[in-house]
């Protein structure tokens, strides 16, 4: 046998409890009689984050945010005007202009070797 929780609402001994009772039973006593309340039920587990997901996400950020910067800067300091050797002839030209040509080729390669290692990695 227990004692009822002197704490718990609708007790006897609950101050804010008015006599009431359990209107189910009629009982003064605050409806002892009653079934206990269900527990909450459980959350489900959230997902676990990939840490080395966001980690490699970072990573890649701040390089080539770094390399940006280089990039800007190497170029600011070469304004020089300089011979540029193409297949089909040679120009004139600032070495800015062949530095950016050169980035954005290189940018273009590494693109399209993503994309095909991707659509490799799909096939299995």
């Amino acid at each position: 046998m227990t004692a009822p929780d002197p704490h718990r609402p609708g007790t006897a001994g609950d101050p804010l409890s008015v006599g009431l009772g359990n209107r189910s039973t009629g009982s003064a006593d605050g409806g002892s009689d009653a079934p206990a309340p269900a527990p909450p039920p459980q959350q489900a587990p959230q997902k676990e984050r990939h840490t080395g997901r966001t980690i490699g996400r970072s990573l890649a950020l701040a390089l080539l945010i770094f390399f940006t910067v280089v990039l800007v800067l190497f170029i600011v300091f070469n304004g020089q005007t300089v011979r540029i050797s193409l297949v089909f002839g040679d120009v004139q030209g600032p070495l800015v202009v062949a530095l950016l040509i050169a980035a954005a080729l290189g940018g273009l390669l590494a693109w399209l070797a993503g994309i095909v290692l991707r659509a490799r990695r799909r096939r299995r």
